[in-house]
């Protein structure tokens, strides 16, 4: 189950990277890439889902990893800005779904 989640993350960013690179769907290549990836994405979320994963768990994991990675890989493949705020930010987001992660973690 929790590598259906791992691969949705990856998938999903890997979809949200081909949707920068194909700059508005003006590099028709991409739009493919970019479809299935997010169709493949959320058929990975979904396995993680029917699997037992909590929503609030598998939702805030995938959105935090997500925004995560893609920020650092577009500063590299990009030159997108990562500033010392965003990084702070990205820190922020995910701590704050490791508490939220805890917090479910019953006695």
């Amino acid at each position: 189950m929790w590598l259906a989640l791992a691969g949705a993350i990856l998938v999903e960013v890997f979809a949200t990277l081909a949707l920068r690179a194909s700059d508005g769907f003006r590099r028709r290549a991409w739009i493919a890439p970019v479809v299935a990836g997010y169709v493949t994405s959320f058929y990975l979320l979904w396995l993680a889902l029917s699997w037992g994963v909590p929503v609030g768990i598998a939702y805030g994991i995938w959105t935090a990893c997500g925004v995560a990675l893609v920020a650092l890989i577009a500063r590299f493949l990009f030159k997108d800005p990562l500033t010392p705020v965003m990084m702070l930010g990205i820190a922020l987001i995910v701590s704050g779904v490791f508490t939220i992660e805890l917090a479910g973690v019953g006695p």
